[in-house]
């Protein structure tokens, strides 16, 4: 009998051994995902999320806890705000629950007032109905509406981080001045080391009060998305997810000085803001007694923060009389650099950004999204089109992704309360689309773009009468030209300057929304019209063969979408400053023909490099990245400036060295100058020449592996690269033919995703066509991204107008791309 139960005993264990192993097999076979394959679309999804942020929430009411004192390891005492959830009557929820923190330096008493202006419910009514209302479409100032519209897409909420919809859902929201800021202690240390830990601390603080469950979220836009993801950086163990709103990563070429162009628009306004609200004082505490004499000694030893380098900046003469404070901005290793130079490859925090195309950080977007090591899922990227005063504007509508509080109450409601809403699988990618719509992406860039040379041409395109000079872009190098342009100030009206000002200057449409005005002062050189919808997706380098007449040069470039009425709407933008164009190859990208996609120049004293008046200089313009679409009878156009005023300025060393002297564009066959320029199809070539060459590919490439830096070109040399023989006049021959890899297609239905380096194509690019072998047919146009708006009827494509100075029609043959024995050695 003993025996006998031994035996069944063993049996049933076999059974429940091999029923485990069943089940693990097939888990492995099909895993199975809580989060993916929700069984509703995304317009359902984000009508769902909506509906339970605007309905009724748990608690009705919100109590808050005035000036709450946070003292940090080192002594200095910071002020908090602490928004808690309450029942009817004003008790206050005394279970733990998550907790928000948001880090500001623009005063938590701003935001709140703020706050209870925008919830006031007759108030909220008034203005959202009004917004509504509001039709400036049609006007010189529709503009202005599209800055409204950030009242009614979320943006209050999220930028300030203080979301009272938030508190009564059973989030506690703490609020607090960054140091040396509002009414907490100490010096600001502008993203310092110190500032970065004050911020764990605050999050460790948070996370062991009585009334927090021990899991935080951080929130907010600008300056406080940047906090919150250096936070994120080097996580403390409490925090589990941030939701940054039009942050940056690396500063100094988002706004400080992009291409060496010190940004003399939004930089005045932004210190302006912060000092100011800074000397705010605590009024009730003067009354009541309770002062803080401290924070009153902080502000009078450090009143005016950061003006010194903004002043240093735009007034030091030579470099040989460079301030310690200028010296250390343009050293890279310096504190104040590596303040404001994030690392997002060490985020491990599930983490959602929301960026804009003509905001300020437009630059560190999509790179932030393709940095951090997080599979999509735990890591979600929105872009629109807007700029840093209007995050969130367009959002809410149909097609459109939900309102921004929306999007960030569906992430914290996952992340934090373990609720399984689908985030998770929205998007990952969700992006207007400049000339179409909402799309949505498995990755940026869009999978099937191909960099493509696309070259300067001095034949008039007759698009433009208005232009310093009209010139064309072709398949081909063509004749030599020289190009002169001189420093103006027609960019004072110009997207560029609507992008400096935070969108301020968006308000007129003759400037942002049509570059012809600032166009008198600029080289433009203009496409044939596409036939065919054709998508641009990724970085952007704008090659240039360039001589100037004194010892520096300043070159700002714009990427345009030209229509058939002739309005030129600005994609993107770039600017170098000459002796700053040394480019770091570590940090930078190429496409297998050797040709630069995003060069990345270091802009330090170390890096800068002579100019010789009177020799070639071959500069490399990195253009922020973008999606667009040139719809059929669209054109592209490049539009080359020799000033970006007032959006930007050289530093003074530099603008003293140009003289503001004219400036040369030399065309040259043997040197050319192109855009290198990621599309889904070839553009149209408006030379004439037969398209004998099969087109080749540029696959986006991830960036090269570490090397010495190069040695400082000599005077007048330009930079060199691989396969170019030293001293030589172009930096860049023309390219060699390449084939373009198979992309995978993207959809808008939520599914699982596959791993994969974003931005990088899934094959290698094919080999090459053998000499005498007839040419493969060119390949087929990769497939579109699903829009998220409805389709709507075509409408008839209107006809392009050609200009009475045009010889002869355009010829639409696809661009061919040169080769040359003296082509570059492709790089890996």
């Amino acid at each position: 009998m003993r025996l006998y139960r031994v035996l069944t005993a063993a049996a049933a264990a076999t059974v429940v051994v091999l029923a485990v192993i069943l089940v693990l097999a097939q888990a492995i076979r099909q895993p199975v995902h809580q989060d993916t394959e929700p069984a509703v679309s995304p317009a359902e999804l984000a009508a769902q999320w909506t509906g339970l942020h605007d309905g009724p929430q748990p608690y009705p009411e919100v109590h808050i806890d005035k000036n709450v004192h946070i003292t940090m390891s080192d002594g200095v005492v910071l002020k908090a705000d602490v928004y808690r959830p309450a029942h009817t009557g004003g008790k206050v929820e005394a279970a733990p629950l998550p907790t928000v923190v948001t880090m500001t330096p623009y005063s938590k008493m701003m935001s709140g007032l703020i706050d209870s202006a925008i919830n006031n419910p007759e108030a909220q009514r008034f203005t959202m109905d009004l917004v509504r209302r509001i039709n400036l479409s049609g006007t010189p100032i529709s503009g202005f509406e599209d800055l409204l519209h950030a009242l009614d897409g979320g943006t209050v909420a999220t930028v300030l981080g203080l979301d009272s919809k938030l508190v009564r859902a059973g989030y506690t929201v703490v609020s607090v001045d960054v140091r040396g800021t509002g009414q907490s202690q100490g010096l600001w240390d502008t993203l310092g080391a110190r500032e970065q830990l004050d911020t764990r601390e605050v999050i460790e603080w948070s996370a062991a009060q009585p009334w927090s469950n021990g899991r935080v979220a951080m929130s907010g836009g600008s300056y406080s998305g940047i906090n919150q993801l250096r936070a994120a950086e080097n996580a403390p163990k409490p925090l589990q997810a941030i939701f940054p709103v039009e942050p940056g990563s690396d500063l100094m070429r988002d706004v400080v000085a992009p291409g060496g162009g010190v940004g003399v628009t939004f930089l005045p306004l932004w210190l302006t803001q912060v000092n100011r609200a800074k000397l705010m004082p605590d009024v009730q505490s003067m009354l009541n007694g309770t002062f803080d004499w401290q924070w009153l000694a902080d502000r009078l030893a450090d009143p005016a923060t950061n003006y010194d380098l903004l002043a240093q900046a735009l007034l030091t003469p030579s470099l040989n009389q460079m301030p310690p404070t200028l010296a250390a901005a343009l050293d890279e290793n310096s504190p104040f650099r590596q303040g404001i130079l994030g690392e997002p490859a060490k985020i491990t925090v599930p983490t959602f950004v929301y960026g804009g195309w003509h905001d300020i950080f437009a630059n560190s977007a999509t790179a932030l999204y393709n940095d951090i090591p997080l599979p999509p899922g735990r890591k979600q990227l929105v872009v629109g089109d807007t700029y840093h005063a209007n995050p969130g504007a367009g959002t809410g509508r149909p097609g459109a992704p939900p309102r921004l509080d929306v999007l960030q109450r569906a992430w914290f409601d996952h992340w934090l309360k373990d609720v399984d809403n689908g985030i998770a699988d929205y998007g990952p990618v969700i992006v207007w689309e400049q000339g179409g719509g909402w799309v949505t992406l498995e990755q940026f860039p869009q999978p099937g773009m191909t960099h493509r040379r696309v070259y300067l041409s001095g034949t008039p395109s007759g698009t433009t009468g208005d232009s310093v000079h009209d010139g064309s872009l072709i398949g081909q190098p063509g004749d030599k030209a020289q190009l002169t342009v001189a420093p103006g100030l027609t960019t004072a009206c110009s997207r560029d300057m609507a992008q400096g000002s935070a969108g301020m200057g968006a308000v007129f449409d003759a400037c942002a929304k049509d570059s012809r005005i600032a166009e008198r002062g600029a080289l433009t050189f203009t496409s044939a019209p596409v036939a065919e919808r054709t998508v641009i997706s990724g970085p952007i380098n704008v090659h240039l063969n360039t001589v100037h007449d004194a010892a520096d040069g300043y070159w700002s470039v714009t990427v345009n979408d030209v229509s058939p009425d002739g309005t030129s709407t600005v994609l993107s933008t770039g600017q170098l400053t000459a002796s700053l164009r040394a480019i770091d190859e570590a940090r930078s990208t190429r496409s297998p023909n050797g040709d630069l996609t995003a060069p990345f120049n270091p802009i330090t004293l170390d890096s800068v490099q002579p100019v010789t008046p009177g020799e070639p200089v071959a500069l490399d313009i990195a253009v922020i990245p973008t999606q667009a679409a040139l719809e059929p009878g669209h054109r592209l156009r490049l539009d080359v400036f020799a000033a970006n005023a007032p959006k930007a300025l050289a530093f003074r060393p530099m603008l003293n060295d140009t003289e503001l002297k004219p400036q040369h564009l030399a065309l040259d066959p043997a040197a050319p100058s192109f855009v290198n320029l990621p599309t889904d199809r070839p553009l149209p070539d408006a030379s004439g020449r037969p398209a004998a060459v099969p087109e080749r590919a540029a696959v986006q490439t991830s960036p090269a592996a570490p090397s010495p830096p190069a040695a400082p070109a000599r005077q007048g040399e330009p930079t060199s690269r691989p396969g170019q023989a030293p001293g030589s006049a172009a930096a860049v021959p023309p390219a060699a033919p390449d084939t373009p890899a198979q992309q995978p297609r993207p959809t808008t239905a939520p599914t699982a995703k596959p791993s994969r380096a974003p931005g990088a194509t899934t094959e290698p690019p094919a080999a090459e066509t053998p000499a005498g072998q007839p040419a493969p047919p060119a390949p087929a146009a990769a497939p579109r991204p699903t829009s998220t708006v409805p389709p709507t009827p075509a409408a008839p494509q209107p006809q392009p107008v050609e200009s009475p100075r045009s010889a002869e029609p355009p010829n639409t043959a696809p661009i061919p791309e040169y080769t040359s024995p003296r082509s570059a050695t492709p790089t890996s």
